[in-house]
């Protein structure tokens, strides 16, 4: 695992440690020190660490004129024991959304393993974005992280329609654009 770098492409648009609103602000990063595993692997380091033993994430862009983060994920999402939802949501999402972020994309193609526990936590955050025409899209999830998400998709949008979407190839603002528009096709759509 300890090669598996978070998506670097977007850097000149966009570097966490760089912005005084990412909780990630003054991070310090090592390209020969790899101090942080999950489980008994050894990790990159250029991977964010906020307090979870199995998951790991990195702000790939976040733009507050836009109210939008796109963040990557690595390892496994715990709540059944961990409580992951709990730590994200308090370390990561609360301070972002205190600056106006409401659209949140997570690519999840690095999350191996999803143990769903109480949504509590969930149905906050999904409150606390609703009003403002927020939401939250996990993008290229594994069939068996899709299966145990399914008890959350009132708060959270997944699966086979939001998979595959090539993110890599664009510009962060067109991948915002294309997912707002992707967003409101299947709202229209929900809605009937």
């Amino acid at each position: 695992m300890h090669d598996i770098e978070p998506f670097f492409r977007w850097r000149p648009y966009y570097v966490a440690s760089e912005d005084e609103f990412s909780p990630f602000f003054g991070r310090q990063y090592s390209e020969f020190e790899f101090s942080d595993a999950i489980y008994n692997y050894v990790i990159h380091p250029q991977w964010d660490d906020f307090g979870s033993e199995t998951l790991y994430v990195k702000v790939l862009y976040a733009d507050y004129a836009l109210g939008f983060a796109f963040i990557e994920l690595l390892g496994e999402w715990n709540d059944a024991v961990k409580n992951d939802i709990m730590l994200l949501k308090t370390e990561v999402l609360d301070p972002m959304m205190q600056h106006g972020i409401y659209k949140f994309a997570f690519a999840c193609d690095n999350l191996l393993n999803f143990y769903v526990g109480d949504d509590d936590y969930y149905r906050e955050w999904y409150e606390e974005i609703a009003p403002s025409g927020g939401w939250v899209v996990f993008l290229d999830t594994f069939d068996h992280v899709a299966d145990e998400m399914r008890e959350l998709d009132r708060y959270v949008f997944f699966g086979p329609r939001w998979n595959g979407y090539a993110w890599r190839r664009m510009r962060p603002d067109a991948a915002f654009e294309g997912l707002q528009e992707m967003m409101n096709r299947t709202r229209k759509w929900l809605t009937g």
